[in-house]
């Protein structure tokens, strides 16, 4: 009896907490207009797709727990969806964004409301066209604080600024796609990187909008950097002060500090930073880690300012003074991109699934497709008559464009996708060695792997040196996942699995894929929908880097993916 009393209490309690929780939660709305908008860079104006006429576009401030409702009118000239980058989306697939996968591409002149729950996550995330190269200007941060009543892991910081890299063209980025799609080369580089949409004096016509980051002496301050650049990892760091690391990807870690980042597109990471400097003006700087070995990339530097406002000269003398440049580290600094990537744990014991129900080996990398004669001049202008290509475990990725596979999916419309992905490579070789031609060629299709609902996962994912190997970042849509090892040269389970972390691993939802190396991920599949595993460069998913997950529904309304909303575009 005294067991039922308890039992019973415990319950009450909890379901009182739960509301009490429910009635802080808000529910935030938001118009954003996908448009075109003027925008000089670089001494050129470009007629740039925005939302509401800024770039980057607006900040979302929500509290853990909090819902979002976002409206999206398309008035641009190109099809266009945004896509929540890391947000779980629990039961709400629909609202994820990748178009085809989730949801019919927005048409010019349409619209759509994405409605979903912050649920479980603080820190940075950001959200994202997911559209061709629509994200190259249509992107902005999420910043999601404490439940209300809740405080951060640590003291709260006097200041809290968002840092968005990104990559500029002097071009339409639609256009420079279009034409590697059309010739299939690679596509020309970008002309800069930026800070929250300027690349900073060191380029030109660009000094007087360089961003400012105001700071005051003795302040712990803290700094939410995004990768939001399209095919480029950055090394990022601050001169002469020091950056202690306290979240990743909305999610808190153990602190460790450091005097530089790397974070390849997608990935966010939190740093304190203490103003124990001189007063004065500090560059905040960011360039490329370029991994690929003889691959073309933009070897500019953008830079910001970190401006203490004690400083003691006066405003026109700040302004004019040069401010304290930082090392960076060389463009093909692997051994430190590694030290920073391997660093990085998870603040206490984590429940890491140790019963493995679905094991997959997969492999992610680079490729070409050989040419008919006849079409090598106009359309196969990658190496001696080919075009580049990309694949997962040698399935070069196709998207469907009839219907989303979201859709497909819970409709049972056949003919849209198989569900044969290998669960290993259709051929074992040596990964990241002299690898055979015959392997160089990629099948293509629309394959997706099903998982059951609770199916406890590990994936180890294999990075191949099929033409060039590369530092790949690896995003799945709708999962964070525990990263338990990372290493160089070819996966071997008999010596790598003591490698596994599966006390304090991160968790994370982008995964740095080390070049000619692999990295075990674990995740449970507790999220029902058809969920895209990708390579974050843009280049590389639009050459096929990618799959999908299809995850049954489980038990109940709270494992059940919810019904598609009525405005759903339809293709």
């Amino acid at each position: 009896m005294a067991l039922v009393f308890t039992t019973t209490l415990l319950s009450f309690l909890l379901l009182v907490s739960s509301l009490g929780y429910l009635a802080n939660a808000k529910t935030h709305n938001h118009d954003f207009v996908v448009q075109q908008t003027n925008i000089k860079r670089l001494c050129k104006t470009h007629n740039s797709i925005t939302v509401n006429g800024q770039f980057p576009g607006p900040t979302l401030e929500v509290n853990n727990g909090d819902t979002l409702v976002i409206h999206v009118v398309n008035k641009a000239r190109y099809n266009v969806t945004i896509h929540w980058h890391g947000v779980r989306q629990i039961t709400t697939g629909w609202a994820d964004g990748p178009e085809f996968i989730t949801q019919c591409p927005i048409r010019p002149g349409g619209s759509y409301t994405y409605r979903f729950t912050i649920s479980g996550q603080e820190g940075t995330l950001w959200w994202h066209a997911h559209s061709s190269w629509l994200r190259a200007t249509v992107y902005g941060a999420i910043v999601i604080h404490p439940k209300l009543g809740d405080s951060y892991p640590f003291p709260k910081p006097k200041r809290d600024s968002v840092i968005a890299l990104g990559e500029w063209w002097d071009a339409n980025p639609i256009d420079v796609i279009r034409e590697a799609t059309r010739t299939g080369a690679a596509p020309n580089v970008s002309d800069a990187y930026t800070i929250n949409g300027q690349p900073g004096d060191l380029y030109s016509c660009s000094s007087k909008d360089t961003v400012i980051v105001p700071i005051d002496s003795g302040e712990t301050n803290l700094i939410r950097v995004i990768n939001a650049a399209l095919n480029q990892q950055l090394f990022f760091t601050i001169a002469n002060h020091k950056l202690t690391v306290v979240g990743a990807d909305a999610s808190y870690v153990k602190p460790f500090t450091t005097s530089v980042l790397m974070l390849g597109p997608g990935q966010t990471t939190d740093v304190l930073i203490k103003a124990d400097q001189a007063p004065g003006r500090y560059y905040i700087a960011a360039r490329a880690y370029a991994s690929a070995q003889g691959a073309p990339f933009d070897n500019t530097t953008t830079t910001a300012i970190l401006e203490y406002k004690t400083a003691t000269c006066t405003a026109a003398k700040c302004a004019t003074s040069k401010p304290i440049m930082p090392p960076l580290p060389a463009y093909n600094d692997t051994a430190t991109a590694t030290a920073f990537t391997t660093s990085f744990r998870s603040p206490r014991k984590v429940m890491v699934p140790t019963e493995i129900d679905d094991s997959l080996f997969i492999t992610a990398g680079l490729g070409i497709n050989q040419c008919p004669p006849k079409t090598r001049a106009r359309n196969c202008q990658g190496p001696n008559g080919t075009r580049f290509t990309a694949s997962m475990n040698n399935v070069s990725f196709v998207l469907p464009s009839n219907f989303s596979l979201l859709q497909a999916h819970q409709q049972r419309v056949p003919g849209v996708f198989t569900t044969d992905f290998p669960a290993k490579p259709p051929v074992k070789f040596d990964y990241t060695g002299n690898v055979s031609q015959s392997l160089w060629q990629p099948s293509r299709g629309t394959k997706v792997y099903k998982l059951k609902y609770g199916a406890r996962v590990q994936i180890v994912l294999q990075g191949t040196n099929i033409f060039t190997a590369e530092n790949h970042p690896i995003h799945l849509h709708g999962y964070d996942f525990y990263i338990l090892a990372e290493g160089f040269g070819n996966f071997n389970p008999k010596t790598d699995t003591a490698k596994f972390n599966l006390v304090d691993p991160p968790l994370r939802n982008t995964v740095s894929l080390p070049v000619k190396g692999w990295a075990v991920i674990r995740f449970v599949a507790d999220n029902p929908g058809a969920w895209i595993m990708h390579c974050h460069l843009d280049v590389h998913i639009g050459w096929g880097l990618a799959m999908v997950f299809l995850v049954d529904n489980g038990i109940g309304p709270m494992q059940t993916l919810e019904k598609p909303p009525p405005d759903l575009p339809v293709c």
